[in-house]
């Protein structure tokens, strides 16, 4: 267990670490702030915890940094299942551009609450997403994401919960 978290610590200096300087010419190419909002299903693979989730997630562009794994920002969020279930989290994305189509992974320790939901083994879970979406409009996107959250063993048990979501991102 111990050495779980030495390991995501190390992990997550390296990361720091690699990040460079960010330019003030490739900065004035974004908006300051971009709101996800997010609605879709926690734990679908689980037929007796499955339950419908809400969130939104922020992202601050000034703290955009370019690096060799490609465009880094810190995210930080929050959601919130139909039973009361709740995630605070915060952490960091990666992005990247495929003409109007953009693949966002992002990884994002945080604070679990069980609620009337399910029990995931840990206050500390960690949550890994792949994002897609489109830029259909002028600042905004719609998207798809898939995430797995995770207590990393930290728990005595560690059931794990994979969810969906449909995004509507704003920058502003």
């Amino acid at each position: 267990m111990k050495q779980s978290i030495k390991i995501i610590l190390n992990l997550f200096c390296l990361l720091l670490l690699a990040i460079p300087a960010y330019s003030e010419e490739k900065k004035e190419n974004f908006n300051e702030h971009e709101l996800n909002f997010y609605t879709g299903m926690f734990d679908f693979s689980d037929d007796g915890q499955r339950a419908a989730l809400f969130g939104f997630q922020h992202q601050n562009e000034n703290l955009v940094r370019d690096s060799f794994l490609g465009t880094l920002s810190p995210v930080t969020g929050f959601m919130v299942t139909e039973n009361n279930a709740a995630y605070a989290y915060t952490g960091v994305q990666a992005h990247y551009s495929i003409g109007k189509l953009n693949v966002i992974p992002s990884f994002t320790p945080g604070l679990y609450n069980q609620g009337d939901g399910k029990d995931l083994g840990h206050t500390v879970e960690f949550k890994s997403e792949i994002q897609l979406s489109l830029d259909l409009f002028s600042n905004s996107e719609l998207g798809f994401s898939y995430n797995h959250i995770s207590n990393a063993s930290l728990g005595e048990k560690n059931p794990g919960a994979n969810s969906y979501m449909f995004n509507f991102i704003k920058q502003f």
